[in-house]
């Protein structure tokens, strides 16, 4: 069975390897499409002597170029926008994912726990999650455009954790308590995901513009509701985790604080996304200054993550 989870992973990786490809094409057919959709509808309404074919004429035909007639006469709008690689994307997407909690249902059976107990096994959850997070998000919002972005991340995630000792190891003694270690790392993991769509729609936002600079991007409104939706469902689970974290520490060290290094920035983490909440809901600070700490929040989530590395403290199982 252990080969069998390394198998799934492996796969999954080359296949989330294809899905950001897939979606940066998407990406950039939206693009370069929507850079040329005036000239090609005035062209093709008999405005011009010759009609101006745009980037992915020749590659895409029939209701694709239709559909991008028909936005480019209607002027922009927060609609989910198509590809001739948007379903490919989605689907590879779909299937990395997939594949991916396949591998952590069958490393969780082996281990009898929440498969997140060394630096390896959280990774590959943190970037399963991350598509979690995506792929719930993404069923409201129309934000395929901006997939790239938490794949990246996701992807970044997988190929380091393949670096990794992967090996099923037991568990120091402080770790040796299944029930907490499956809710307390795993509510981590659902909300590091989370927060990783919040920190792809606020560079998005960043980029945007509140004048809609691109419009193969999804508007500045949507991805401020993206942004803000996400932070909403991933603070509250971050705040229970780091509740759980305080109850087993008492459990483990007797002491329910003790300002250990991930102790303290999963703690900095918390504010950053409590002062977002807060200057989202301000004049002053709404547009780009929130978007801006959403992107020092995301930051503070990769220190939380990889704390153990750099700092000395209790928190030290990262299995190297």
């Amino acid at each position: 069975m252990e080969t069998a989870t390394q198998a799934l992973f492996a796969i999954g990786t080359i296949v989330l390897a294809f899905a950001f490809a897939a979606n940066v094409g998407h990406a950039v057919m939206l693009a370069a499409g929507r850079r040329s959709l005036a000239s090609f509808a005035a062209g093709a309404a008999g405005l011009a002597g010759n009609p101006v074919r745009p980037a992915w004429a020749g590659v895409a035909t029939g209701s694709f170029v239709e559909s991008r007639t028909a936005v480019a006469a209607a002027g922009p709008s927060d609609y989910a926008s198509s590809s001739p690689l948007s379903g490919a994307a989605r689907w590879l997407t779909v299937g990395a994912f997939a594949l991916l909690v396949a591998s952590m249902v069958v490393r969780g059976i082996i281990v009898g726990r929440g498969p997140w107990g060394n630096l390896f096994e959280f990774s590959v959850a943190f970037a399963t999650s991350i598509l979690f997070g995506y792929l719930v998000l993404s069923r409201r919002y129309p934000i395929q455009s901006i997939a790239f972005l938490p794949i990246a991340v996701s992807l970044t995630l997988l190929l380091y954790a393949s670096s990794l000792p992967s090996d099923i190891e037991p568990l120091v003694p402080a770790l040796q308590n299944a029930p907490l270690l499956t809710i307390h790392v795993g509510l981590a993991m659902l909300s590091y995901g989370v927060f990783a769509t919040s920190f792809a729609a606020g560079v998005a936002y960043l980029v945007q513009g509140k004048n809609d600079r691109y419009s193969w991007l999804p508007s500045h409104r949507v991805l401020d509701s993206v942004a803000y939706r996400a932070v909403i469902i991933g603070f509250p689970i971050f705040a229970t985790m780091i509740i759980l974290g305080s109850w087993w520490a008492s459990i483990a060290w007797s002491r329910y604080w003790g300002w250990d290094p991930k102790e303290t920035s999963a703690l900095v983490t918390w504010l950053v996304y409590a002062i977002y909440l807060h200057a989202r809901n301000q004049r002053s600070w709404a547009g780009r200054p929130a978007a801006l700490l959403l992107v020092v929040g995301f930051g503070m989530v990769l220190l939380t993550y990889s704390g153990s590395l750099w700092f000395t403290g209790l928190h030290a199982y990262s299995g190297l």
